[in-house]
């Protein structure tokens, strides 16, 4: 209420109700068990990602793929370049400093979708573009995770052939998705339309949702997001998303809080000149790389510099990433809470970036040639 009241956007009411809420903030009653927390924020993410994929059919999808492929390549180049030059000038070994560069290409799909919906941007011409840069990340970062599991599962010795196995693995799935979505679904929900009433259709779609979403093997937020991408091309997708609204926006809600209580008040002033390093090198990265990336493409420049601006946050995914490398031993263990802390606050920031977009685009208007 008092985000509204002051016309901030709601990610920031969440994130600081969940500090409130957190065993850092011991004046108030706090959350106990954070597992359970941690169960629902998932889930929140898996309801977020699958509504913004009904969003988003394959049609949408292909006709941004060639501006996000050259974006997200020229992204990752320039940021990985930039992060592993920061770590290494903050003094950390060389195996942290490549997980850094390349965690810092993260966004968060989660919040670019909230932040975009909030702020009424989803319609605008970039928010496609973004998105499909967004699932290039996310697809980046579940080769990470194989790449982690098999130098862990390796001795730290790569096995090549168990690492193509698994990324050719997902690469089959994606195209099987594809082929399911463009030929099979479509004509199911057709040919059995009369059995199909509200309550039916909730929990057959969120059921499709959770199944592949768990299943699938790589990544639970990436499973929902091609189930929805699955269903949008179906005559149930304007019905579904209205239905699944309130699951949504409560589950949702609970994954902002959780970031939230990530934040950890010792890590913040123990460490807090390397946190805001690598805040500012993961903004001035995104807002240069990215919308350099997307102008290359052949898109205008406004358009490409709200891509850049949108993308300013550090995802969940890169910190995710962290904690699996430090729990295999492969990087050192401070690199957890230092890039929570860097992804809450970047994240705080991300709506004030994203609305100082055009007056930027306006400046930089009246000085280039």
């Amino acid at each position: 209420i008092l985000c509204k009241k002051l016309n901030q956007p709601l990610i920031l009411g969440y994130m600081l109700a969940g500090f409130l809420a957190s065993p850092h903030f011991s004046l108030l009653p706090n959350v106990i068990d954070s597992d359970n927390i941690t169960v629902w924020s998932d889930i929140g993410v898996i309801f977020i990602l699958f509504d913004l994929g009904l969003d988003y059919n394959f049609n949408k999808i292909k006709s941004t793929a060639n501006t996000a492929i050259i974006a997200a390549v020229t992204e990752f180049t320039g940021i990985a370049c930039l992060g592993f030059a920061c770590a290494q000038l903050l003094g950390w070994s060389l195996t942290d400093s490549i997980f850094t560069g390349c965690m810092l290409t993260m966004s968060s799909t989660a919040v670019v979708s909230k932040t975009l919906g909030e702020l009424n941007l989803l319609k605008q011409a970039f928010a496609p573009i973004a998105f499909g840069i967004l699932v290039l990340e996310d697809i980046s970062g579940i080769i990470m995770m194989v790449v982690l599991s098999t130098v862990a599962a390796a001795g730290s010795a790569i096995s090549p052939l168990s690492m193509l196995e698994s990324i050719g693995l997902l690469v089959f799935f994606l195209i099987i998705c594809f082929i399911i979505g463009i030929y099979f679904l479509p004509t199911f929900f057709k040919k059995t339309r009369q059995y199909f009433n509200d309550e039916t259709l909730l929990i057959v779609s969120l059921g499709l949702c959770l199944v592949l979403a768990s299943k699938m093997g790589f990544s639970s937020a990436l499973g929902a997001f091609l189930m929805g991408t699955l269903l949008s091309g179906t005559i149930y997708t304007r019905r579904t998303k209205v239905l699944l609204e309130p699951v949504k926006n409560l589950f949702s809600g609970i994954f902002f809080v959780s970031v939230g209580m990530m934040v950890d008040p010792s890590v913040v002033s123990g460490s807090l000149f390397t946190i805001i390093a690598l805040a500012i090198t993961l903004i001035i990265g995104k807002c240069i790389f990215t919308s350099l990336g997307v102008m290359l493409s052949g898109q205008p420049l406004k358009t490409s510099m709200r891509c850049g601006f949108s993308l300013t946050q550090l995802g969940e995914f890169a910190f995710i990433v962290a904690n699996i490398g430090a729990s295999y031993g492969l990087t050192s263990s401070f690199l957890y809470p230092v890039f929570v802390t860097v992804s809450v606050l970047t994240i705080f920031l991300t709506p004030h970036i994203l609305l100082s977009t055009d007056k930027v685009y306006r400046r930089f208007l009246r000085r280039l040639p």
